[in-house]
């Protein structure tokens, strides 16, 4: 019977980089609204309470920027990634 040949022979390509990336996004989106779910329904206070500590942190804007450039990255490519895989 033939064996499927070894993954090692296979070349990197742009669209198999990119169906990795977009699965690694749809696992960490998962996670990361199950956990953040979870969190919302155990904690004791309520979201604006968390939200005044971070605030109270005294982060400098291009930290505040660069934290909501690294979520909504995630999210905007895993996006427009199954947008184009529908078309």
């Amino acid at each position: 019977r033939p064996l499927s040949p070894h993954v090692s022979i296979y070349r990197w390509s742009l669209p198999m980089a990119m169906s990795i990336t977009h699965r690694g996004t749809g696992v960490a989106l998962s996670l990361g609204v199950s956990a953040f779910s979870v969190a919302a329904l155990l904690l004791p206070e309520h979201f604006p309470h968390y939200l005044g500590q971070v605030r109270a942190l005294g982060l400098g804007p291009a930290l505040l920027c660069s934290a909501k450039f690294l979520l909504a990255l995630p999210v905007s490519y895993h996006t427009w990634n199954g947008v184009r895989h529908l078309v």
